[in-house]
């Protein structure tokens, strides 16, 4: 009986090794396919080992920054059960299609500065003459996964066919939400210059952008884009990465600065001490743009709630304050309008305004006294 059982274990050891062993081919060969981009290589590497927060291999945060603040895996197993429609009592989905205005952005007055936000952490910006889009994310899925998360009912309104020519591509970091492999095969032909943190050129060279187009940027270094027109590259709090490895390359916040505007774009960053810092060097800053939805306590030091956003805004002295990373995936264990609900409640008394835009609505830069309704309390 006994020899019996010790062959049957010897057996099922087998079979489970095997069947590992058949999982972690498949899934090696799988994290070859183009989708999940290149490790930096030749120049970008050389690039980036000559960079002062680049060591022992990776990049760092300026400060200490882990992933998970809790158990990990409690936090994993949390998210996957609570981050869709169900199992929760607070809607992590939209139970409809969300509104969205289809502006002609290829005709909109070219001598008007404006924005129109496109969901999630996707916006084009047009100023001092220039289309600059950042993050662009227009497939349905933002993931190496076919079947999560999936946009939002109507968030998809808008496609890379609806982009005007692109001046400058924006890219934060290299996250699948902020750098879409479909996305920017189909905008490559609009696209005349990347501007992004280092190694994350890597990607893109490999999915067919020409070295030429592509300008990478480290922390605290700054470039110009015309007359009385600069882009500087900004420490963010976040991580880096496609695949397994981590922190290959960078994640960076830009400020676009005018002779008499400026535009913080903040990709995603938990709250750190690198906003008052950007305060102190240029603010007061007309514009902020802050990742302000896919909070969790879980994962406090790289995302940020409500209540550390305005913080944020308070930090660099905004006069107006535009919240992304919310509206069209679930990424997170809070209800879907959460994030505005919240910062429409706090936001009263502070000295800067707060600009909730439908999906496709256009921001006019210069208006101070635009008025957005409060689109979300109508949608379920």
């Amino acid at each position: 009986m006994r020899l019996k059982l010790s062959k049957a274990i010897k057996k099922i050891t087998r079979m489970v090794f095997v069947f590992g062993l058949v999982i972690c081919s498949l899934g090696t060969l799988y994290m070859q396919l183009p989708m999940f981009g290149k490790l930096p290589w030749g120049e970008y590497q050389a690039r980036i080992e000559r960079s002062p927060n680049y060591k022992n291999g990776r990049f760092f945060n300026q400060n200490e920054t882990p992933l998970m603040s809790g158990n990990p895996i409690k936090s994993m197993l949390k998210f996957l059960l609570h981050s869709g429609r169900f199992f929760s009592s607070d809607r992590r989905s939209p139970k409809n299609k969300l509104p969205v205005i289809k502006t002609d952005l290829k005709n909109l007055d070219s001598e008007e500065d404006w924005l129109v936000w496109f969901g999630h952490s996707s916006y084009l910006i047009r100023i001092k003459g220039k289309n600059i889009l950042v993050d662009p994310l227009f497939s349905e899925v933002s993931s190496p996964v076919c079947f999560f998360p999936r946009a939002f009912s109507g968030t998809e309104a808008y496609q890379a066919e609806d982009m005007p020519e692109i001046d400058y591509l924006i890219i934060t970091h290299d996250h699948w939400d902020h750098l879409d492999y479909e996305t920017m095969l189909k905008l490559r032909p609009k696209i005349k210059k990347v501007i992004c943190g280092l190694g994350v050129g890597a990607h893109l060279e490999y999915w067919g952008f020409d070295r030429e187009q592509i300008i990478e940027m480290d922390w605290q270094e700054n470039i110009s884009l015309g007359v009385d027109f600069s882009i500087y590259c900004l420490p963010a709090r976040h991580f880096s990465g496609r695949g397994i490895l981590r922190n290959r390359s960078l994640w960076a916040s830009f400020l676009l600065k005018t002779n008499d505007f400026s535009i913080y774009i903040g990709g995603d960053s938990g709250y750190g001490a690198h906003y008052s810092d950007i305060g102190n060097k240029f603010g007061p800053i007309d514009l902020v743009i802050l990742n302000s939805g896919q909070h969790d306590k879980n994962w406090k030091y790289i995302h940020m709630a409500a209540d550390e956003v305005l913080k944020a805004s308070r930090d660099m002295r905004a006069k107006m304050l535009l919240p992304v990373h919310l509206c069209k995936i679930v990424l997170a264990n809070h209800g879907w309008k959460e994030p505005l609900v919240e910062l429409s409640q706090l936001i009263s008394g502070e000295n800067f305004l707060l600009l909730t835009p439908i999906i496709g609505e256009k921001i006019n830069l210069r208006r101070k006294k635009q008025i957005f309704s409060r689109w979300w309390e109508n949608c379920e």
